[in-house]
């Protein structure tokens, strides 16, 4: 009963993190709402994990999360220098 409802939560906020990835007035909260969101899918995994007593589901939780921190690490980095840190080709004819 209380894991049913607490995945229910966890929907209904992953819901409301959609709305704010639509809805963000900046770029910048567009990428806060989406690495929220994959907050929340670390903690459903890891729910769904507990509920299933598959405890490895933890480690696959775990990669999950890493793999959001860069993404939105990366994300960020395009949004605000434009490219990844590979060379432009005005930058490249400078060399």
């Amino acid at each position: 009963m209380l894991y049913s409802l607490t995945t229910a939560a966890l929907l209904f906020v992953m819901f409301l993190t959609i709305i704010r990835a639509l809805k963000g007035p900046t770029v910048y909260d567009r990428i806060l709402a989406v690495n929220s969101f994959g907050t929340l899918t670390v903690a459903m995994i890891a729910v769904h994990g507990f509920l299933a007593d598959r405890p490895e589901f933890l480690d696959i939780a775990m990669l999950y999360a890493l793999i959001n921190f860069i993404g939105t690490i990366a994300a960020v980095k395009y949004v605000k220098f434009n490219n990844l840190g590979f060379p432009t080709s005005d930058e490249q004819k400078d060399m």
